[in-house]
């Protein structure tokens, strides 16, 4: 599946699995699973309709138009990060390499594993200038790019069930002490305030990025991303750390959140089957729950906003987070010939016209293109998708997700403490100890 939840699901699993011959599940290119014709080029991604037709179908046309062969390959999200992880490292990697950016692409960076785009780029500037501006700062590693942004933005948004909000007479939260205020209405009312599938620990990370973002600006963000020592230990994220506590001894998030899973989207229907009041989740939820959640959103009874104002807070109004594209490296391994063709298909197969309206159209999301407003009207659903480009392009700044943004290792670490914070079990200061100690590990 190439639904986010998916691909963020299993974390840990991805971490500790083998670098090693992994079994997976494949659908192999032109020229079989993962081997491009001799001289030719070959590119790995993810398995999943709509996103994998729409991919095969880019590339395709690519080889039709070009004198090369664009050899692809999908394999199963969880599969994938331990293949190519394995086929990095044996200098095996397939041509044009499918990815997140962030951390994961900083260790490839820095090891010379891929290639820097920088110098490409500035000579061909029309190639950058047709995506997003948030997009390439998760493709840039100490000032230099590595990738290229393709396919969707997903930012997180706070959903929340309107019928709710009627029964018991109240608006939607524009302020932390409205947010905090609810809690109690709602759970007067015997209604969850908040839906959470603490189970999956980046599920509750949503909430801790939002606050470090509104609390303390991208400054605090910037610090943890770069790994400044003590970047933990600012008082805004321990005040942020704090407030997160707070809600949860608020009874602000559904009774047992802690064994709820987002992988069987058991939090999306705590909040359609009028269970819990709000959500906050990726922008990916959408189409699940107009899928399962009845006349829930094509009754017009889901609602979705930006995360509230902190009230004394460094943070714009306007930021996000979450995923500010799907990314494409390019193997430095590769031979001079297979790196041209895969500047020629960065530059012409990629975000094509076509594939531009294919992912609005039939995958429902946002495509990370520069201009696409009129077309947007064309969607099943243009309010919804008018609503996350404004989201994105109107961003003061937008926070790539911590657990891509930092490196495996570090995010591992990160998702265990979280889970421990949201549980009590641990203090803010307990927390950015630990946190700091990954830091200078």
């Amino acid at each position: 599946m190439d639904r986010t939840t998916s691909r963020r699901s299993l974390l840990a699993a991805a971490l500790s699995a083998p670098l090693a011959a992994t079994a997976l599940t494949a659908c192999g290119g032109s020229s079989g699973p993962g081997q491009a014709a001799e001289g030719g080029a070959s590119i790995w991604y993810l398995t999943g309709d709509p996103k994998e037709s729409i991919r095969d179908a880019y590339v395709e046309a690519f080889n039709e138009s070009s004198e090369g062969d664009l050899a692809h390959t999908a394999f199963e999200n969880d599969a994938y990060k331990s293949k190519i992880r394995t086929a990095v490292g044996a200098n095996q990697a397939p041509t044009i390499i499918y990815g997140w950016g962030g951390g994961g692409m900083r260790d490839f960076a820095r090891a010379g594993q891929i290639e820097d785009l920088t110098d490409w780029l500035a000579e061909n500037p029309e190639v950058k200038d047709r995506l997003l501006a948030s997009t390439w700062p998760a493709a840039t590693v100490d000032g230099r790019i590595y990738a290229m942004p393709n396919e969707t933005v997903q930012p997180i948004v706070l959903f929340y069930n309107k019928r709710l909000f009627e029964q018991v007479g109240a608006q939607p939260p524009q302020t932390w002490d409205d947010l905090m205020a609810l809690t109690g209405t709602f759970n007067a009312a015997g209604i969850a305030p908040i839906s959470l599938a603490g189970q999956s620990r980046w599920t509750t990370m949503m909430w801790l990025e939002f606050l470090f973002d509104r609390v303390g600006g991208p400054e605090v963000f910037q610090a943890i991303y770069d790994g400044e020592p003590e970047a933990w230990s600012n008082p805004d994220a321990l005040k942020a750390l704090t407030m997160a506590q707070d809600l949860v001894r608020a009874d602000g998030f559904v009774t047992g959140f802690n064994s709820v899973v987002a992988d069987q989207n058991a939090d999306q229907a705590l909040l359609y089957t009028d269970k819990a009041a709000m959500m906050l989740h990726g922008t990916w939820t959408y189409g699940s729950m107009k899928a399962d959640g009845g006349d829930f959103v094509t009754g017009g009874h889901l609602g979705y906003m930006n995360f509230p104002t902190v009230a004394g807070g460094k943070g714009d109004p306007t930021d996000s987070v979450g995923n500010p594209a799907q990314y494409f490296y390019l193997s430095s391994s590769a031979t001079d010939e297979q790196k041209e063709l895969a500047k020629k298909f960065f530059a012409e197969g990629l975000m094509t016209d076509e594939a531009v309206t294919a992912f609005i159209t039939d995958a429902g999301e946002v495509p990370v293109v520069k201009g696409v407003e009129d077309q947007l009207g064309q969607a099943a659903d243009p309010e919804w998708m008018e609503f996350v480009y404004g989201t994105v392009s109107d961003a003061a700044y937008f926070g790539q997700s911590w657990d891509q943004a930092l490196s495996p290792t570090a995010a591992e670490e990160l998702l265990t403490n979280i889970e421990q914070l949201f549980q009590l079990s641990i203090t803010p200061e307990e927390f950015a100890a630990n946190m700091n100690a990954v830091l200078e590990a």
